[in-house]
């Protein structure tokens, strides 16, 4: 792997975080698939096109723009050996031949300038330690007019998944999980800041619009409550307590999950901001 300045989040995806969602990748696409749509459709993938993917994990959006893209190609980074493991032997067994995968830091990395006709991202551009720093780096990648689109988690408020998490406060210490512009996943919940960042690193258009899909989390309440307390976060705050708060905690996961079981599954829903923008100026800017 190349230069990293995201120390942290190299650590932690290629400590646990990265090896339990390698190991869980359906269960994570089941969740986040319907993000797919919207999110390819917004970069207008064309058949010749070069695609990066950013904070590509275990590669489900890379193949799905490498079969969109045709004749071009797609190229996946990120910062998890784990799940760009995942993601080759993925890669391979669905006969997907035109993408590669690459570890590395996207806020440092030496992409080839003006490589790319788009850049996309599901989740994966909130982890950066100097956000302007990431997406000017990522705008060199692209062609002049090239086009990036992304999806980021909404408020916190706005997701089912985190309502339900919500739940346990009293339980166990989840002091600012989820609040807007902390590092992390909800580091870009304010649309506005999102665009100024984007302004900021040299892109035009930056567009941000709401979009909501109900993912699966598991095939009823106990399932979904063990999947999510078994997630990073979770593991991480269940570490903190006593093991009888922990029990007190995953009862009440249940609990708070047991309405949105329907039909053999837990259904929440998530909402995101999709991210559009466009590469202003000319080649070798």
């Amino acid at each position: 792997m190349d230069r990293i300045t995201n120390t942290t989040q190299a650590e932690a995806w290629n400590g646990y975080e990265g090896a339990q969602w390698a190991r869980s990748q359906e269960r994570w696409d089941a969740i986040n698939d319907g993000f797919n749509q919207p999110l390819l459709d917004a970069a207008d993938i064309r058949d010749t096109d070069q695609v990066l993917d950013i904070g590509c994990g275990a590669g489900r959006t890379t193949r799905l723009a490498a079969q969109r893209c045709g004749e071009g190609r797609a190229m996946g980074v990120d910062l998890s050996g784990p799940m760009l493991e995942r993601a080759r032997a993925s890669a391979a067994r669905e006969g997907v031949h035109n993408v590669s995968f690459v570890q590395g830091d996207a806020q440092v990395h030496p992409f080839d300038p003006g490589a790319f006709d788009a850049a996309v991202s599901r989740y994966g551009m909130t982890f950066f330690a100097d956000p302007v720093a990431a997406f000017a780096n990522i705008r060199g990648a692209l062609r002049p007019g090239g086009r990036l689109a992304f999806t980021c988690a909404a408020e916190a408020g706005a997701n089912e998944w985190l309502q339900a998490l919500a739940s346990l406060d009293g339980i166990l210490p989840l002091g600012d999980f989820g609040t807007p512009g902390a590092p992390g996943m909800f580091s870009l919940t304010d649309p506005d800041h999102t665009l100024t960042l984007l302004t900021s690193a040299g892109f035009g258009n930056a567009r941000a619009e709401r979009v909501e899909a109900a993912g699966n989390w598991g095939k009823d309440a106990e399932d979904a409550a063990a999947f999510l307390i078994d997630s990073g976060p979770g593991r991480h705050l269940l570490s903190q307590v006593a093991p009888d708060a922990q029990e007190q905690a995953r009862q009440a996961l249940i609990d708070a999950l047991r309405p949105y079981e329907n039909a053999g599954a837990v259904w929440l829903r998530s909402s995101s901001w999709l991210v559009t923008a466009v590469r202003k100026g000319t080649a070798g800017d």
